[in-house]
């Protein structure tokens, strides 16, 4: 007994260590059962926050859920069902840099099943690792910038100046089927050298429209659905662009007989001869790297460019301005005895990327992006689990009044201020997967810019704004008259 009471004074002093020690391993493990971001309440069976989420909103907002899930938990919140999945949501501008930065190390591009099964499975917007690497090089070295100054520049000017001299005076008609016939035609000119006035180009750019349309629609596939007719006009467009391949494999094969024969005559690739002659790429792989380049440089560019035009018949500031950067260029031009844009006058129109940076900004073309988590992620004191998605939201930061004065508000001008960074603008994406059209999509805006602002005076022909369906689109197609004007 006295050994025992012993053996328990000895022990006493040493307690309080003990129990501190119990107390610090349970708060530890408290702490990292607790810490996931706040939840979202409510949800439907089986679609979770899915549809709350995807209501359609004007495009200047991040929309009901997302006010008042940004109200009630802050920039960082989960989901348990949304797209199916458990989710992250993030408005927090650190962490979807951090996101877009840690591609492929602790991040995955994971985009719905039902996207991949239109896109196709060898599309950029689904792959991942090396296939994404090379598929990315190959649309990089087609638009590199040496491309962009010798042989872009005239395409988009030229592509431009037919769209403009077509618009009837003082009759309403659509801008934004206006800018996604300009958009359109001139990637189907990069991409596969079809002509603008040709049939089979507006053929294939109706397709694209019922294909678009799928793209976002619910995966129900049975006849008369969005998503079924969407899969249909994938294998009518694919069946053209192979139809293309093959006579561009025929052609190469007469015009290799030419070149040993001393006749062959030098003619710049597309993107499509680009893909058979500087690659690797299977057949499939450039079907759909050809399909996923035409939605990507089609659709975000022609909304933009709607986008901007509404902007600014708001904006009559802007447009004075835009209009002085753009008469100094014209006149400048005229004095080489020149009738084209080179590509010093494009680096001369500063203002105009202010436009455009804002215009991507308060549209925000691109609202988020799908990514998977690949191990665990601590960040600010939350738990992000491996296996969950995160979904950062660009729109989301690009609204936020803690980083942007008055961010539901045009100011070309706040791009011109120190104080704007560019570390919060994501209009683009970032990391590996930064948008590899980017430059071209710039180049496509200033230039018709340029000839929009010398050439017309506009005003909407009826009240419309943005709607983000997620895809945006203006419910009335932007109804625009146009009065000719002569600035230079």
């Amino acid at each position: 007994m006295s050994s025992d009471r012993h053996q328990f004074l000895l022990f006493l002093p040493i307690l309080p260590l003990f129990l501190l020690f119990l107390l610090l391993k349970w708060r530890a493990h408290r702490g990292t059962t607790t810490s996931l971001p706040p939840a979202v309440g409510g949800g439907w069976p089986l679609v979770g926050h899915t549809f709350a989420y995807l209501a359609p909103h004007p495009a200047t907002s991040v929309g009901r859920f997302m006010s008042r899930s940004l109200a009630r938990h802050g920039p960082i919140f989960r989901s348990m069902n949304l797209f199916g999945e458990p989710t992250v949501v993030s408005a927090d501008a650190g962490l979807n840099r951090f996101v877009l930065q840690n591609e492929g190390k602790l991040f995955e591009c994971c985009y719905p099943r039902s996207i991949g099964g239109i896109l196709g499975k060898w599309s950029m917007l689904v792959l991942v690792g090396d296939m994404h690497r090379e598929m990315r090089t190959i649309s990089l070295n087609f638009m590199s910038h040496a491309r962009l100054r010798s042989l872009l520049l005239p395409e988009v000017e030229r592509h431009t100046l037919l769209v403009l001299r077509s618009w009837p005076e003082d009759r309403p008609f659509s801008a934004q089927e206006e800018a996604k016939k300009f958009t359109f035609n001139l990637m189907a000119k990069n991409i596969m050298s079809m002509g603008p006035n040709e049939a089979e180009t507006e053929k294939l750019r109706r397709e694209y429209i019922t294909f678009m349309k799928g793209v976002v629609s619910a995966p129900l596939n049975f006849p008369g659905t969005s998503y079924w007719k969407a899969l249909k006009s994938r294998s009518n467009i694919l069946r053209v662009i192979e139809q293309k391949m093959e006579e561009r494999m025929m052609a190469d094969t007469t015009d290799k007989c030419k070149k040993e024969a001393g006749e062959e005559e030098e003619e710049e690739e597309d993107l499509l001869g680009w893909a058979l002659n500087h690659s690797n790429l299977s057949k499939d792989q450039i079907l759909d790297l050809l399909l996923s380049l035409l939605f990507a440089g089609h659709e975000t560019s022609s909304m933009a460019l709607a986008l901007a035009i509404y902007f600014l018949q708001a904006c009559p500031k802007a447009v004075d301005q835009l209009r002085d950067e753009h008469r100094e260029i014209a006149l400048r031009k005229k004095e080489r005895g020149e009738t084209r844009l080179n590509w010093e006058d494009y680096k001369q129109m500063e203002f105009t990327q202010c436009v455009i940076s804002e215009t991507l900004r308060l549209g925000n073309v691109v609202r988020f992006v799908h990514r998977k988590v690949l191990q665990d992620v601590h960040y600010k004191g939350y738990k992000i689990p491996s296996g969950w998605k995160i979904l950062p939201v660009f729109a989301a930061v690009h609204l936020d009044a803690s980083l942007y004065d008055d961010p539901h508000k045009f100011d070309p001008w706040r791009w011109q201020s120190a104080k704007t960074t560019g570390s919060n603008f994501m209009a683009y994406g970032g990391g590996p997967r930064l948008c590899a059209g980017s430059e071209l999509a710039k180049l496509e805006l200033a230039v018709f810019l340029h000839h929009l602002v010398l050439s017309f005076r506009w005003d909407l022909a009826e009240p419309d704004q943005a709607f983000a369906f997620p895809f945006l689109d203006f419910p009335r197609g932007l109804t625009i008259k146009v009065h000719s004007v002569l600035y230079v």
